[in-house]
């Protein structure tokens, strides 16, 4: 298995790809217990990190929707409205 850093993803995009693979590899079951331990903190660093990513982005649409979300409007519409 090949080494797992500690550094920062370069992406949001980035953390969550070598996330899967890092569940990839431990679902496969082929690895060393210390490699698999290396893994599972590597991926708890890259979950903390998606999950901070994802709130920062949460609280910037709040700020930009006026401190409520919403959900998202029907395209045609109202559902269930005769044509």
């Amino acid at each position: 298995m090949k080494a797992i850093t500690a550094q920062s993803p370069a992406s949001f995009e980035a953390a969550m790809q070598e996330l899967e693979g890092i569940v990839q590899t431990l679902e496969s079951g082929g690895t060393l217990l210390e490699d698999s331990l290396q893994a599972y903190e590597r991926g708890i660093g890259l979950l903390a990190y998606c999950q901070s990513t994802l709130g920062q982005a949460e609280q910037k649409i709040r700020i930009l929707d006026n401190g409520s979300l919403r959900e998202f409007a029907s395209p045609t519409g109202s559902e269930g409205e005769a044509s």
